[in-house]
């Protein structure tokens, strides 16, 4: 379901969504929540090289025609309109951000932008042992791999794909480059990986990484998602405690990890907790689809059409009302334990994490 905005000509001073006003500054995008939006997350395809068995069925996917698809230049005038109200992080996802043909060229002209926005990545890390170099050169800050086992048979097996090496190269060619403060992203599925939380642990630190589980949501393509194999923070956590001493992280902020450090080191590992322990009430996020979708939540259902906005000869002042009206309307949480819960039309792919 697209939204309709009813967008006027001129930007408005202010917002008004469900019954709620929203001030629009030129510095800050605030929900009626209080809530200040720092963090836009771009997909830049919904197209990926694996085929995770919780993400993705195996065939018969349809991907965004190209038609529809946002081309570099219209990605970047709306992310410079959101740099401009407040946005100080772009994330690129996918499906695989490393397709996008013009990867290290958006990177590079993302990181440009007035208001010098850090610009991060989240990728399966297939395709960075050639565009590790380019992509740090380009102004990329940081990456986030994602990677839920250290067996290359059971990758194999999680993907559909016999990528395990490639992913290894990438993280060499990561290393190689400079990146720091790199995130492994892992998701642990009974009776699948839930085994390798510790070894996951181990790879990410030797690394020099901060490992990060990720409870299972309910956003795969398939729409297969089940609470009963979903393995819940708790149990993430006393996997860990019985071989780690695990001290809190203060000041958590915006961030959806909850963190600990490992052993008293400065090594630290991570737990989102999206269904178990939501943390909606800090969440400063938005998404832009590949096709010019905006969301103000993950588990939205709806969107607002900025695509249609700016090939219909929309102003910087339309866009940013648009960004405003969506945050506007933004709930109060995901409702994922509500009862009435309906996952996504969208798969995560589509979506961008």
């Amino acid at each position: 379901m697209t939204v309709s905005l009813g967008l006027p000509r001129v930007l408005s001073p202010m917002v008004v969504g469900q019954g709620a006003n929203t001030k629009l500054g030129p510095e800050l995008l605030t929900d009626r929540f209080g809530r200040v939006h720092r963090d836009l997350r771009i997909s830049l395809t919904d197209k990926c090289n694996l085929r995770c068995t919780y993400c993705m069925p195996e065939e018969g996917m349809e991907w965004i025609a190209k038609s529809q698809q946002l081309s570099v230049d219209e990605m970047v005038r709306i992310a410079a309109v959101a740099v401009g109200h407040g946005i100080t992080e772009i994330r690129l996802t996918g499906g695989e951000p490393l397709l996008y043909p013009q990867v290290v060229e958006i990177t590079q002209r993302l990181a440009a932008l007035d208001g010098a926005p850090e610009v991060s990545m989240t990728t399966n890390g297939l395709r960075l042992a050639s565009l590790a170099g380019p992509l740090r050169d380009a102004g990329l800050t940081r990456l986030n791999i994602s990677l839920d086992t250290v067996r290359a048979d059971r990758y194999f097996a999680l993907t559909r794909r016999r990528r395990f090496a490639d992913v290894m190269a990438g993280c060499d060619a990561a290393d190689a480059a400079g990146f720091t403060g790199t995130k492994l992203n892992s998701v642990l599925m009974r009776g699948v990986n839930d085994d390798e939380a510790v070894d996951l642990v181990e790879f990410a630190v030797a690394r020099g990484y901060e490992p990060r589980f990720i409870e299972q949501m309910p956003l795969d393509a398939g729409h297969t998602w089940s609470r009963e194999a979903m393995v819940p923070a708790d149990e993430i956590f006393d996997a860990l405690a019985r071989v780690y001493e695990l001290t809190p992280v203060p000041h958590r902020g915006a961030a959806p990890a909850q963190r600990w450090y490992l052993n008293g080191s400065h090594a630290t590992v991570g737990i989102i907790a999206s269904v178990t322990r939501p943390f909606c009430g800090a969440c400063d996020r938005l998404r832009l689809t590949s096709d010019g979708q905006l969301r103000n939540c993950l588990f939205q259902r709806g969107e607002s059409d900025l695509r249609t906005l700016v090939r219909q000869g929309g102003t910087d002042d339309d866009i940013a009302y648009a960004l405003g009206a969506s945050v506007a309307q933004k709930l109060p949480g995901h409702g994922i334990n509500d009862p009435g819960f309906i996952q996504p039309d969208r798969g995560m792919s589509a979506i961008g994490g």
